[in-house]
């Protein structure tokens, strides 16, 4: 009985184990499918369509499909969150990006059926050097196609992608006896050009190394929003842009080089078989990609430097330049408050993200000034017009009959002003003063449209690199939100300072000699 009993429960649990092995076979061969059941390109009609902004993809597509909704987003990891929360059924992403984002989202699948292919250029500056350069990268690209160079370039960051070991295992030597040439990367997007360890890497970051090193060239890698690479080269302020997608309209309107590499382009689903660790388990490796890998949290102080220096640098000298225009005009000259009036009409007409790649882009195109003193002058000029409508706001709200007495006591004209009319408009003009002051620390977060790596843009390339966004928005909003406590507490304690009926009794009969009666 015993040896029976044993060989029954043997052939039980061997029978289970089949049982359950061929299940968990069944079920590892079996491909995962998209949540929403679509499976063929015709499924797409009258669906949500995420695209990154710029890239052009669409109009392989467009034609073929009917009822469609297009929906824009300035870097390809955004669209992941939109996805899996049902914002859009989903998008259209060239197929090494897709490898890339599966890697760190393994729930992502991608239709089979793909609506083609895009071949991807460098866009040469449109300044003095653009004819030797656009020589120089035509013959770098036809050497390199030749030796079979780009080809492993492209099997070590795309085909084999690994965040973990892909590096730049040795950077080129360069004499950087013919200058330096200015290169736009988009910075947030693996395995192309992505922050690694403070520095750029990716396939568009060694390609251009070892193109700088082979013509005697420095590097200066500018990193921006996708939507701004083209239109910097196209006015000449950056010398080489990359990973622009080639088209008809493109090619009239621009210098495009040869193409450095070509891949299809797929639309990603989400499957579903989600990912099923815990919440907990989810936010401590959010937490730790976030913050502690690659020591990231050193990106955010750097952003929130660059930050700070745009909004006190825009606070001071707009101030000034609101004081100064407002002392210019209040005499009542003709000229100047005419003048003043158009500048401040067109600047505040004028969205600031437009006004700002106007300067970056049109003013000073042929510039070597630094897209953080751009965003300065920027900041500067529209914060200057808010001063100036504030001043006239607040000494307006005085009655005239304060200057006309300070005067009949013998007070000059800027006496008058700067002891008698200023304190008190100032009681008017602080609070306006104040919510300007949080808002210009809001807009600063575009700066990154013309280059320059603030706390957004910092926040941009973590998200860029761990695919995910809620630690890093949250982190950023954060620190916007303590920023702007801090300085309008300053702003705010200035403010009771000039407000006479805050002041302390004390300080009320200040210089004054009491008579006991």
């Amino acid at each position: 009985m015993r040896k029976r009993s044993f060989s029954i429960i043997v052939c039980a649990l061997l029978t289970i184990s089949v049982i359950f092995g061929t299940v968990g076979i069944a079920f590892a061969d079996e491909a995962p499918k998209a949540k929403n059941g679509l499976s063929k390109l015709e499924d797409l009609n009258g669906k949500n369509l995420g695209v990154q902004t710029g890239v052009l993809y669409e109009d392989l597509i467009k034609d073929d499909l009917e009822g469609e909704e297009w929906y824009y987003y300035k870097m390809p990891n955004d669209m992941i969150p939109a996805l899996e929360s049902n914002k859009i059924d989903a998008y259209l992403i060239e197929e090494v990006g897709y490898y890339a984002q599966r890697y760190q989202h393994p729930e992502l699948i991608r239709m089979e059926e793909s609506p083609g292919y895009c071949d991807f250029a460098v866009i040469v500056g449109n300044n003095d050097k653009q004819d030797r350069l656009f020589a120089e990268i035509q013959e770098f690209i036809a050497a390199k196609k030749a030796d079979g160079w780009l080809d492993s370039l492209y099997d070590y960051w795309v085909k084999n992608w690994d965040p973990n070991t892909c590096e730049i295992k040795t950077i080129p030597e360069t004499t950087g006896e013919n200058g330096t040439v200015i290169i736009a990367i988009e910075g947030g997007y693996e395995p192309f050009s992505f922050e690694s360890n403070g520095q750029f890497s990716g396939y568009d970051v060694e390609f251009m190394m070892n193109f700088c090193a082979a013509y005697g060239y420095n590097w200066d890698f500018q990193a921006m929003e996708f939507d701004s690479i083209a239109p910097g080269a196209v006015s000449g302020k950056y010398d080489f842009g990359m990973n622009i997608v080639v088209d008809e309209e493109r090619a009239e309107n621009s210098v495009l080089s040869d193409p450095y590499y070509r891949c299809d382009i797929v639309f990603v689903l989400e499957s579903d078989q989600g990912d099923e660790s815990g919440f907990i388990a989810k936010l401590q490796n959010s937490f730790n990609k976030t913050f502690i890998k690659d020591s990231r949290w050193r990106l955010f102080v750097s952003g929130i430097g660059t930050t700070l220096f745009i909004t006190l640098a825009s606070l001071l000298f707009g101030t000034l330049l609101g004081f100064a225009v407002y002392m210019l005009c209040r005499g009542g000259n003709r000229l100047a408050n005419k003048l003043t009036d158009i500048v401040c009409f067109i600047i505040d007409g004028i969205p600031t993200v437009v006004f700002l790649m106007i300067l970056a882009f049109i003013v000073f195109s042929n510039s070597h000034l630094s897209g953080a003193w751009i965003s300065v002058l920027g900041f500067t000029l529209i914060f200057g017009c808010g001063m100036y409508d504030m001043l006239c706001v607040g000494c307006n709200a005085i009655p005239k009959g304060q200057y006309e007495a300070s005067r009949a006591l013998g007070y000059s004209d800027s006496q008058s002003f700067f002891k008698i009319i200023l304190p008190q408009a100032a009681k008017h003009f602080l609070p306006i003063y104040k919510n300007d002051m949080v808002s210009l620390i809001k807009e600063t977060s575009i700066v990154g449209y013309i280059a320059v790596m603030d706390l957004t843009k910092m926040g941009d390339l973590v998200r860029s690199r761990t695919y995910d966004p809620f630690f890093a928005l949250i982190a950023v909003a954060i620190i916007y939100f303590i920023l702007e406590g801090v300085l309008t507490a300053v702003v705010s304690q200035v403010e009771k300072k000039v407000d006479t009926q805050k002041r302390s009794p004390e300080k009320i009969l200040k210089g004054i000699k009491e008579v006991e009666w």
